[in-house]
């Protein structure tokens, strides 16, 4: 996933130019994950992600977050989120928010959207 993003070309491979791009977006991510790991416990908990979104802006109901954490760290019984998937959730809430701002155009956090609208937005940012 995050090659394809530093991927020029399309080919499924970066330069050396799009590795260093890479590597700096990967230690911006590590920086801001050990941030919000408050016990330093290398993972982040419902409790420290729920903190995160709020502190980057979003609005999000607890339950939204614990569907995040089921989704994304479902093999615990008290599930933690390692690096990689925090980097995951954040680049794809990054990718859907501005999707959403694009026909948010009164700025009001309300969209009108029909199922295929939702589709077609929600698809074109994920392929």
């Amino acid at each position: 996933m995050m090659i394809n993003m530093f991927d020029k070309t399309k080919s499924g491979r970066i330069d050396v130019y799009g590795f260093s791009a890479l590597w700096k977006f990967i230690q911006q991510w590590k920086n801001l994950f050990q941030q919000y790991d408050r016990d330093h416990s290398g993972s982040i908990s419902y409790t420290e992600l729920q903190q995160a979104l709020s502190q980057m802006g979003y609005n999000l109901s607890p339950q939204f977050t614990q569907l995040l954490v089921s989704r994304y760290c479902p093999c615990s019984a008290s599930p933690t989120m390692q690096l990689d998937r925090f980097i995951q959730v954040c680049t794809q809430m990054q990718v859907l928010t501005e999707a959403f701002r694009e026909k948010d155009t009164t700025v009001q956090g309300n969209i009108p959207l029909s199922f295929e609208d939702f589709v077609t937005m929600t698809a074109s940012q994920m392929l």
